[in-house]
């Protein structure tokens, strides 16, 4: 990066009215959330997303949303892998309608796989043949709506496996995405690398991340500066990045962007 990284956020169409001048006046990176449970997906979501749509229409940063979050994207049943490419499927008809570039898909990896995988022969390489089955379909499609899709970690311990997919399909419309928080949460709990470790293994790969700060206990998503996520040392790894990833601020407490985001200019290593 030659320039200081531009943050964004993380917003709920209710909760645009409220940060839309930042965003406008910043070109500021958004992304939509509240479209990707089930009951928001299995309901008549085009009027909402047509009202999100006028909201936008002076907005110039770059926009996607977090994805259908609820099932499984690496299960061997058939059933389940169907339901899964049907919600993902779902939340694409969501970008298209809004005209979104980038969605949020989780991690299928858990806790127990950190051993397993690698203890058990031919373990590793079934659950990615799952994986690529769930998301082949959902790649084709992502690519002719020109959407990126980007994994993010959610208990991954390993943070080099993801790229396993990212690289088998070699798509543009395939990268990869870091919780801070759930990152540095697995490193507390002794079982995974730094969250700096995490950028520097993604590498040119990462296309997005969600900024959350924490106290490494729990999936805190407390603003910027309330927890121990060491930012400088994120940031540095982030500089010697090309990818331009977005930086999406994802706290439960909206009214704490604004002094999350000045937390990180005052430390010089954002704007």
């Amino acid at each position: 990066m030659t320039e200081l990284p531009k943050l964004g956020v993380a917003l709920l169409p209710d909760e645009l009215p409220h940060h839309i001048d930042w965003l406008v006046d910043g070109s500021r990176d958004l992304e939509l959330q509240g479209f990707h449970s089930p009951n928001s997906l299995l309901s008549d979501w085009r009027p909402r997303a047509a009202e999100v749509r006028k909201q936008l229409a002076s907005h110039k940063g770059r926009q996607g949303m977090h994805g259908p979050a609820t099932v499984p994207l690496a299960s061997n049943d058939p059933g389940l892998r169907a339901l899964a490419q049907e919600r993902l499927g779902q939340g694409l008809d969501v970008c298209e309608e809004i005209g979104l570039t980038q969605m949020v898909i989780h991690s299928p990896y858990i806790h127990w796989d950190q051993e397993n995988l690698y203890r058990v022969p031919g373990r590793r390489d079934e659950k990615l043949s799952d994986f690529k089955m769930t998301l082949e379909p959902i790649v084709v499609r992502a690519e002719k709506l020109s959407v990126e899709l980007v994994i993010e970690n959610i208990e991954d311990r390993d943070p080099a496996i993801r790229r396993d997919i990212v690289r088998h399909f070699a798509s543009s419309a395939l990268k990869l995405s870091i919780d801070t928080g759930h990152a540095f949460y697995a490193n507390r709990m002794g079982a995974a690398p730094s969250v700096e470790l995490f950028v520097r293994a993604a590498g040119e790969d990462l296309a997005h991340l969600h900024l959350q700060d924490a106290d490494g206990l729990a999936d805190r998503h407390w603003a910027i500066g309330d927890g121990s996520v060491p930012w400088r040392s994120v940031f540095e790894e982030l500089s010697l990045l090309s990818s331009n990833p977005r930086l999406i601020i994802e706290i439960r407490d909206k009214t704490e962007v604004p002094r999350s985001c000045d937390y990180l200019i005052n430390l010089g290593i954002a704007r």
